[in-house]
């Protein structure tokens, strides 16, 4: 809302984008929830839950069915341009290392480089706290890492 603010105080007139679509009347959100969170994890196949699934099932229900559901349905952002807005979002909170790793991994597997990961890492530091873009920046590298890429691209 302050940067709106700001931007309305300089005479910047914004386009209101377009309304997102509706999903179809027999839309199934588990099942297209699961799809999505397994395409983004790099998966062809829906995992049987495990973990923290089995601990709290209703928990993966929400994320399946809003999160990966509700939200990635939207024909507004393209998975690409929704994982890069929510590693934006998350490197600025502290303690989403978890969160943050899969959604790193996830928007490579959308097709976002190496490089354009630096970008961003580059970008956030221009913007956020110190210590937060750091503790991404050991996300990433970590994420790289396990990916098999052994020389990181932070400096």
């Amino acid at each position: 809302m302050e940067v709106l603010d700001e931007r309305r105080a300089k005479g910047i007139k914004d386009e209101i984008g377009k309304e997102a679509g509706t999903a179809p009347a027999d839309f199934d959100k588990d099942e297209y929830g699961a799809k999505v969170r397994a395409k983004l994890a790099g998966r062809d196949d829906i995992p049987p839950p495990s973990g923290w699934q089995l601990f709290a099932p209703v928990i993966d229900t929400f994320v399946k069915e809003h999160l990966f559901a509700d939200i990635f349905v939207r024909d507004v952002l393209n998975y690409q341009q929704r994982e890069l807005a929510t590693v934006a979002a998350i490197a600025n909170m502290t303690g989403t290392e978890g969160q943050l790793r899969f959604h790193f991994g996830a928007a490579m597997n959308t097709g976002v480089t190496e490089p354009q990961m630096k970008d961003v890492m580059s970008i956030l530091g221009t913007s956020i706290d110190k210590k937060r873009v750091g503790n991404a920046e050991e996300v990433l590298n970590s994420v790289l890492n396990k990916r098999g890429n052994l020389n990181s691209i932070i400096n």
